[in-house]
Parts: structure tokens; sequence; C-alpha cells
């Protein structure tokens, strides 16, 4: 699904990748029902379904953001890396699919 404005375009499509997130030896999520997210300018990010992170490790954080292209962000941290994960809980209909996955900076695919 091809989202577009002003040039600006997303797309989200489901991965066909497994997806493992690693921090400092210790596995925080693995999944083979990830989301993809590919947007203009930016890296594709894979996004996690709740039920494959390791919420228990991770503590809500006060940061916030705003993209005017996915809507406002809730973020997580460990104790030693804040704000090292994502969420976007009440995205834009144009990428509601993303709809409390969680995404973290680095992540491996195979």
């Amino acid at each position: 699904m091809t989202k577009g404005l002003k040039g600006h375009v997303i797309t989200v499509e489901p991965s066909d990748r497994h997806v493992r997130v690693v921090h400092d030896g210790q596995v925080l999520a693995e999944s083979d029902g990830a989301l993809v997210l590919h947007e203009t300018g930016c890296p594709d990010r894979y996004y996690i379904p709740p039920q494959d992170v390791r919420l228990d490790l991770l503590s809500p954080s006060d940061t916030q953001t705003h993209c005017p292209f996915k809507g406002d962000a809730a973020y997580w941290s460990l104790p030693d890396a804040a704000d090292l994960v994502w969420a976007y809980p009440d995205p834009k209909p144009e990428v509601a699919e993303i709809k409390d996955h969680l995404c973290f900076y680095e992540v491996e695919v195979s």
C-alpha cells in the first residue's frame, strides 16, 4: 500500500525476513511477522508485533515525537539505552497497519 503527500511516499508491507533485535547480547525481539516500512529519504524500518518483543525489559519514556506522515510516536528505553524503541499508538490512517508495532533503530534481518 503506497501513500503520497507532496512527493513523500510511504509503503508498508509484510516482511518476508526474520527480524531479530539484540542489545548488549540480550535478545529484545524476534519475529517472522514484522512489517517493513519504506519511506522516502529514510532507511527501511521494521515494525515488530508487540507479542514478539520483550516488553518486560523496556520502560516507557517521557519522549514523544511527531511525524507529519505517521503521527505521534511514544518511546521506551532500557536502563542503559534511552529511547531505543518507538511505536505509533494512534497512527495516521494511511499507515494504520503499524499501530502498536514496535520499531528499533538497529535490527538484524535474515
